[in-house]
């Protein structure tokens, strides 16, 4: 459905657990003009990505160019800096503006866009921190004679390695070139990968 010509302000609320309730992240998207047809959901764990998340994937089917994504706080975009601001590339590469009323971020203001692009900044400068622990640790490991079999799983590290490999196809890189990046094989990559889908479709 195309919406081209009006500029829509779309709302988007996030809670960890259903016990949480998201009524004050939806009245201040009320109050600031959002209109609860155009407001959307998810309560969900902190361990989904933000495009994992229902709510998060209806919401980027949903904008077009020139629409506004209202939220209460920067951080109900994402369960990590970097998983924000891999949300926030994915909505401006769209057109999509982003405004977070209780972080003083509007993209219509000088002000607003100093702050989207410090966020930028500090996520690219995240994101190379992970890369070089997980290559520093490949490193020593291998140093200290460990061999790479198939060794007890740390889910956070995985995640970390899932989140740098997302970013570089984002910017282009090959499979192969992400799976490098972060010191696995492509039938890795796509095998993490594939487990990470599976375990997103479980219901929570």
């Amino acid at each position: 459905m195309s919406h081209t010509g009006t500029m829509r302000h779309l709302g988007y609320t996030r809670v960890s657990t259903a016990t949480q309730d998201a009524q004050l992240q939806l009245d201040a998207l009320l109050a600031a003009g959002v209109q609860k047809r155009d407001v959307f959901s998810d309560v969900t764990s902190g361990s989904r990505t933000a495009i994992e998340r229902p709510g998060m994937k209806r919401l980027l089917d949903y904008a077009e160019q020139g629409d506004t994504v209202v939220v209460w706080r920067i951080d109900r975009l994402g369960r990590s800096l970097l998983d924000v601001l891999n949300t926030v590339t994915l909505l401006r590469d769209q057109g999509v503006k982003i405004r977070s009323l209780s972080d003083g971020i509007d993209p219509e203001t000088s002000s607003g866009r100093l702050m989207l692009g410090m966020l930028a900044t500090l996520a690219e400068y995240e994101r190379e921190l992970i890369t070089e622990r997980v290559n520093a640790g490949i490193a020593a490991a291998k140093q200290s004679g460990t061999r790479f079999g198939r060794p007890p799983v740390d889910p956070a590290l995985i995640g970390q390695k899932l989140e740098v490999a997302q970013d570089a196809r984002a910017k282009g890189r090959t499979a192969e070139e992400a799976a490098q990046l972060v010191g696995w094989s492509r039938a890795t990559l796509y095998r993490h990968q594939q487990a990470a889908r599976a375990r997103a479709a479980v219901p929570e």
